[in-house]
């Protein structure tokens, strides 16, 4: 079900972390702890972002949507999944972080990702709908429907759920949900 550890791995490698920092974190990027980048953003612990990745399964050619990209860490690590053929949209509410995440990923260089400044009332980029993969990196009540509807027929979500990961897959016109232990993020908002 997950993907290949070593492919999340060497993704995270190759979007190292620390040119997603500000420049006073960047000595701290190879904790295993959140970091602070703004606007009351985190840059997620390392060890977490890696487990969210295994359990997204991420394949070359996805489109994948990345909610609350922050940094656009995320959205560089999910763009080396993806590839060249794939696709990725980061989406972040608060406009500083939006601008921060575009430089970060224009020096990175991944011509296959962006980052789009989230619209009030508004879950997700339904625009570009639907996705292969999407993931949250925000903290949500209860599972988003908006962004179900944003999934592929074969899709799959990953999102923090009152304070659990929580996988959701379509299959067959169904939803199935399941859960992958506790966590904490900012919490998710529409505005």
């Amino acid at each position: 079900m997950s993907a290949e550890p070593d492919a999340v791995t060497r993704a995270m490698q190759i979007a190292d972390r620390t040119g997603f920092l500000r420049s006073r974190e960047r000595k701290h990027a190879g904790r295993d702890e959140p970091l602070p980048i703004g606007s009351g953003g985190t840059n997620s612990q390392p060890s977490t972002v890696a487990a969210m990745l295994r359990l997204l399964d991420t394949r070359a050619g996805d489109r994948v949507l990345d909610v609350g990209a922050g940094s656009g860490w995320t959205t560089a690590i999910l763009s080396e999944l993806v590839g060249a053929q794939g696709q990725v949209i980061g989406v972040e509410l608060e406009p500083a972080l939006v601008d921060f995440a575009q430089d970060n990923l224009t020096r990175y260089g991944a011509p296959h990702a962006s980052i789009e400044q989230a619209r009030d009332d508004v879950f997700g980029w339904p625009d570009a709908a639907p996705y292969d993969r999407i993931l949250v990196s925000a903290m949500a009540d209860e599972v988003p429907t908006d962004l179900i509807d944003q999934l592929t027929e074969t899709g799959l979500m990953v999102v923090p759920v009152s304070g659990t990961m929580t996988v959701v897959r379509r299959t067959a016109g169904a939803v199935e949900v399941s859960r992958h232990g506790a966590y904490r993020f900012v919490p998710l908002r529409r505005s």
